[in-house]
């Protein structure tokens, strides 16, 4: 069941890089559970700097808010989709996960 991971509403790209603007990249955060889903091979290539490079110099393709209050937000990463779950704080950006998807969802 994939309660609490739905997306509820779009967030425009434009709300949503003046909300993260501010950040510096030392507060953006990869947690433990950042990387639960690659193999040992994929996380020798992916970094939490990887990471932070996307979401501090990339434009998204999209952006929405689920309901668990995270943010799912797509970009385009070497021809392919990634969906990057964001938890934003006051003070910080926790990555919670990322997974490449095969295209960004339509919200209804």
């Amino acid at each position: 069941m994939s309660y609490g991971i739905k997306i509820v509403r779009i967030v425009e790209i434009a709300n949503f890089l003046e909300i993260i603007r501010d950040y510096k990249p030392e507060q953006i955060i990869c947690t433990d559970h950042t990387f639960f889903r690659l193999s040992e091979s994929q996380r020798k290539i992916f970094k939490c700097e990887t990471l932070r490079e996307l979401i501090i110099h990339d434009e998204p393709l999209s952006v929405g808010l689920q309901q668990n209050g995270n943010y799912a937000v797509f970009y385009k990463h070497e021809k392919k989709v990634i969906r990057v779950i964001i938890d934003l704080q006051n003070e910080k950006i926790n990555i919670v996960t990322f997974y490449f998807v095969n295209q960004v969802p339509r919200i209804k």
